[in-house]
């Protein structure tokens, strides 16, 4: 059964023994489509923490109560890993340039963005890293060189062979092994246009730098791709 990501965002998730959060995001690797983590957002229970979880431990989707269970306990979630232990490419890159221009992360610390639209805290007193430290850095983001935040490709225009043809709106996954199997593209306008599936067999390729999605289809192929119909679930 395929099931859609953005219906299972804001959904609850339950440790063996209570609450635990919700679900924020999905991380996936481009390469092979699965998930690879889901990314928790622990409410008023840890303030301020977002942590991954891998599908393995997780158990069946209570479709009636919008409980998705998790096969851990509250304290092995409290031990789990924070959202920066692995980051999508959309973070690394992000990260990449802050760090050129010396600029601290505005996710990180004590600092808020201002009204003004400038962050309200001071410049850090350490220097900038060195050479060797920026290529050891990079060496490390490799290993998550494909990884993806389904929040983040949301929006991001479809490519055809011949040209653009809409934008993606939503993921379709298999709740059984938990790989994305589609795409949801909206053709035309935005607001109006028509949403249809087109398979994640078909990507070629997915650039943060154009925010775009290449698929190896033509824009009348995209179009004549089966029409999206969302269940009620």
């Amino acid at each position: 059964m395929l099931r859609s990501t953005k219906q299972l965002h804001g959904d609850k998730l339950g440790a063996t023994d209570g609450e635990i959060g919700h679900v924020k995001d999905f991380y996936f690797d481009d390469q092979n489509w699965a998930i690879r983590y889901l990314v928790v957002d622990t409410g008023s229970w840890l303030p301020g923490r977002q942590v991954l979880i891998s599908p393995h431990s997780l158990g069946a989707l209570d479709l009636a109560g919008k409980v998705l269970s998790v096969k851990l306990t509250r304290k092995q979630i409290e031990d789990s890993p924070s959202i920066d232990a692995h980051k999508p490419v959309s973070r690394q890159w992000e990260e990449e340039y802050y760090r050129y221009y010396g600029w601290p992360f505005y996710w990180q610390g004590d600092g808020l963005w201002g009204m003004s639209g400038f962050p309200i805290l001071e410049l850090p007193a350490n220097p900038l890293p060195t050479a060797a430290e920026v290529a050891k850095d990079r060496e490390t983001k490799r290993a998550d060189a494909h990884l993806r935040s389904t929040q983040s490709v949301n929006g991001y225009h479809i490519e055809a062979t011949d040209g653009k043809i809409g934008h993606v709106c939503d993921f379709m996954m298999d709740a059984e092994c938990w790989a994305i199997r589609q795409l949801v593209v909206k053709t035309g306008h935005r607001f109006s246009g028509t949403e249809v599936l087109v398979p994640t067999t078909n990507v070629d390729r997915i650039s943060y730098a154009d925010s775009t999605v290449f698929v190896n289809l033509a824009t009348a192929a995209v179009e004549q791709s089966p029409v999206h119909k969302l269940s009620a679930v």
